[in-house]
C-alpha cells in the first residue's frame, strides 16, 4: 500500500532527525551554540569561510583587486568547517548573526567593520576601492539589479533544486522537476542577456559577474551536484558557456575559486599569494 500523503499539522515542530544530509547542523533558531573566538590575522581584510559558490564569490573578488594593484585588499582566509558547525561560535555569530558564510572584517581603520551576506560585501568591497561597479548612474543601476538578480536565484538553485536533487534523503519528482524548470528559466534569462553583452551589467566585467559565476559557473565547468550540467543540459545554453569559460580563464577566478576549499588542488586556508601560488605552479 503506497504511503498516506502527507498532511501538515497544525503548528510545525522541529524533528531533529529529518533534514538529510545537513540535518545534524540545520535548526530552526539563531544564535551561538558554542563559545570560540575567530582566528586572526595581519591583512587588513579578515575572512571567515568556505569555498562554497557564495564563498568563492568573496575570494574571487579579492583576488580581481589584488591583481589590480590594490593593496588595502590582501587578506587572510579562514576556513570554516560547517560540518562541524563553527558557523555557530560565538565569534563568528559576533561577525555575521545569520551564521552563514562568508563573514568579513575590514579591519583598515581606527574600528573594525563588519560585513555579512555575499553581495553586500561585494558591494562593499566594489565601493571601498571604487572597482567592479560602474559610478555613471544608469550603469550603476544596470550592475546592482544583475547582483540582486543573482542573489536571488541561489536559493532556487542551491537550497530548491541542488537539495532534492543531491542531498535530500529521498527522491522525489515533483520538487526535482519544479526546481529544475527554475533552474532552467535562470539559466535562460543569463543565456538571453548574454546573447546581446559580454557581461551581465553591460561592456564591463563587474561584481555582477562574480556573482554569478559562483554560482553558474560550477555548471559550466560540470562540477555541480555530480551530473546536474548534464541533467539539465547546460552545454545548449552556448552563450552562458562562453561568459563562464571566458571567466573561469581569468587568473583572479582562478585563484579565487580555490580558496577554503579542502583537497589536491585547494587551498584550504590562504595568508598569502604564494599559499596560491604553490597550488597553481605561479
Amino acid at each position: 500500500m503506497a504511503d498516506a500523503p502527507y498532511s501538515p499539522p497544525k503548528v510545525w515542530t522541529w524533528d531533529r532527525e529529518n533534514g538529510g544530509e545537513w540535518a545534524s547542523i540545520n535548526r530552526p533558531i539563531a544564535g551561538p551554540t558554542h563559545e570560540a573566538r575567530l582566528p586572526r590575522g595581519d591583512h587588513p581584510m579578515q575572512l571567515w569561510s568556505l569555498g562554497t559558490p557564495n564563498g568563492q564569490k568573496v575570494t574571487i573578488m579579492l583576488e580581481e583587486l589584488l591583481a589590480a594593484g590594490v593593496s588595502g585588499a590582501e587578506y587572510d582566509a579562514w576556513y570554516i568547517d560547517i560540518g562541524k558547525g563553527d558557523q555557530f561560535s560565538s565569534g563568528f555569530v559576533e561577525v555575521n548573526p545569520n551564521s552563514k558564510i562568508p563573514a568579513l572584517l575590514d579591519c583598515s581603520g581606527p574600528k573594525p567593520v563588519r560585513v555579512f551576506e555575499s553581495g553586500a560585501i561585494l558591494m562593499y568591497l566594489a565601493e571601498k576601492f571604487g572597482m567592479f561597479l560602474p559610478e555613471e548612474p544608469a550603469a550603476r543601476a544596470e550592475c546592482v539589479s544583475w547582483l540582486m538578480w543573482q542573489m536571488s536565484t541561489a536559493p532556487i538553485i542551491g537550497g530548491g533544486f541542488g537539495h532534492f536533487y543531491a542531498y535530500a534523503p529521498e527522491k522525489f519528482e515533483y520538487p526535482i522537476n519544479r526546481f529544475a524548470m527554475e533552474t532552467k528559466r535562470i539559466f535562460d534569462v543569463a543565456d538571453r542577456r548574454l546573447a546581446d553583452m559580454p557581461y551581465l551589467a553591460g561592456e564591463t566585467y563587474s561584481i555582477a559577474d562574480i556573482a554569478a559565476y559562483g554560482w553558474l559557473g560550477g555548471f559550466v565547468r560540470g562540477e555541480s551536484y555530480t551530473d546536474a550540467a548534464t541533467f539539465l543540459d547546460v552545454p545548449s545554453y552556448k552563450n552562458l558557456m562562453r561568459w563562464g569559460e571566458e571567466l573561469g580563464a581569468r587568473e583572479a577566478v582562478r585563484r579565487g575559486r580555490i580558496v577554503n576549499r579542502r583537497g589536491e588542488g585547494m587551498v584550504e586556508e590562504r595568508h598569502s599569494a604564494a599559499d596560491i601560488d604553490a597550488v597553481l605552479g605561479a
